[in-house]
């Protein structure tokens, strides 16, 4: 059977397809602009039929029907492995789970310990060698795939194919049922500009960069307003190696500071496992030659990464104790983000020659009645949850400069603590540090 005709033969509408989701089961949406449209309608006209359907997903960028045609969760009960805007409001509202995990593992929780039953993604047409490209996410859909009972695919013309390291893609052979249908764009995040104080903590990274450096940035106005400094400055032969491609890096693209030169994993090519942004970094990336997907097991490897020298990782917390713990992911017991590649990331670059890791935050928030709160505190509160705990700590930064805490003592590490947080908490800051024992009267802050 030649692959075309093989392809008719597992067309169907999307309501003939989620006709193989039974009660009880685990299905699977995979993450952001490649999450289904069609079948997750179709799913959820469903709902009178079905009952216990669990439903996993990560960054939700588009409403999802069986979210918001069953607000009691009477039929679906929806989670997520990172959180985007959309899922903390659905969190909020008691329509939204976390799955907790490291994310370089994700692929193998599926592989070895999650029940899979349907599978449902989004993908780019089918190529001439009958297969489908899992586009602007590799992260851990072909181990989603492999692990699923059943694979349904939603063809969406608009999810352009890129250039694939492994696992890339999904072969005709490997799938049940194919849905063609209306043509969604794929969901963008806007570009979001950076504040003064986004400014101020990037100028403080900016002379930690070096020539030849491989860059990670992560997600936020912080990340993005790096990678426009970057593209302003003298720096040169930078490469790129990022669990997720922000705008921040086409920027370092025009401006002809990518050149992947001194990436020994990638082989000469900028290295990627999820591309998240706007249409103008969608549209860099379709069939890039000069970059490749991979798996985020592969990526997010410290012993993968840590083959490049001066591995350059810029990402974001929430908040930061005394202790040097970081957590980037709650607000007491309220989950706002996800663990995310944070752990990844600054082990791997532990591990690098010359490898750096910046956790960046603000110094200070402002709370709903507009007062001014330090994000630099002496202990979390209840529930909080540490995404990089103690022994991990690496550099930190806010707009009152970069401290390294790498094998620090306790006092060692208040002092540089507070020396980055706001000068109108320090006093407060260093008297809990005294209460706890883990300040010395020799300290001083600059």
């Amino acid at each position: 059977m030649s692959y075309l005709s093989e392809y008719k033969s597992k067309l169907r509408t999307a309501e003939e397809a989620v006709k193989v989701v039974k009660s009880g089961d685990y299905v699977e949406y995979g993450l952001g602009c490649t999450m289904p449209v069609l079948l997750d309608r179709a799913l959820a006209g469903r709902k009178e039929e079905l009952e216990d359907i669990k439903v996993r997903g990560m960054f939700t960028m588009h409403p999802l029907d069986i979210v918001e045609k069953d607000p009691s969760r009477e039929t679906f009960t929806y989670s997520v492995w990172q959180m985007s805007g959309l899922d903390r409001k659905y969190h909020d509202r008691g329509l939204c789970s976390y799955n907790a995990g490291v994310y370089r593992y994700k692929p193998v929780y599926y592989r070895k310990y999650l029940t899979v039953d349907v599978a449902m993604l989004s993908v780019s047409p089918m190529d001439d060698e009958g297969y489908f490209s899992f586009s602007y996410v590799n992260s851990s859909q072909k181990a989603i795939c492999d692990a699923a009972k059943t694979v349904i695919l939603e063809v969406n013309e608009n999810l352009k194919r890129v250039n694939g390291g492994f696992d890339d893609k999904i072969h005709i052979s490997d799938v049940d049922y194919i849905v063609e249908g209306e043509n969604p764009l794929p969901d963008e995040i806007p570009e979001i500009f950076p504040n003064e104080t986004d400014k101020k903590i990037a100028e403080n990274i900016m002379p930690y960069i070096r020539d030849g450096a491989n860059i990670q940035l992560g997600i936020g106005g912080m990340p993005n307003v790096i990678g426009q400094m970057i593209a302003r400055s003298d720096l040169k032969n930078l490469g790129m190696y990022t669990e997720m491609i922000c705008d921040g890096f086409v920027d370092m693209y025009d401006a002809g500071k990518l050149t992947n030169k001194y990436n020994r994993v990638g082989g000469g090519k900028g290295v990627w496992s999820v591309t998240l942004g706007t249409k103008r970094l969608y549209d860099w990336i379709a069939n890039n030659p000069e970059a490749a997907s991979f798996p985020v097991n592969y990526v997010n490897a410290p012993s993968v990464m840590s083959q490049n020298d001066n591995l350059t990782c810029i990402v974001n917390c929430v908040s930061l104790d005394l202790f040097s713990q970081f957590s980037s992911e709650s607000s007491g017991t309220r989950q706002i983000s996800g663990t995310g590649g944070q752990i990844d990331f600054v082990e791997g670059a532990f591990e690098s020659e010359g490898g750096q890791c910046f956790i960046a935050l603000s110094s200070t928030r402002k709370d709903r009645d507009g007062n001014l709160q330090s994000r630099i505190v002496p202990t979390f509160k209840p529930g909080e949850i540490v995404s990089t705990p103690r022994s991990l700590a690496f550099y930190a930064a806010t707009e009152y400069g970069v401290v390294n805490l790498a094998g620090k003592s306790t006092w060692e590490r208040a002092e540089l603590v507070i020396s980055i947080a706001h000068p109108d908490f320090r006093e407060e800051l260093i008297r809990q540090a005294e209460e706890m024992n883990i300040w010395r009267r020799s300290n001083k802050i600059r």
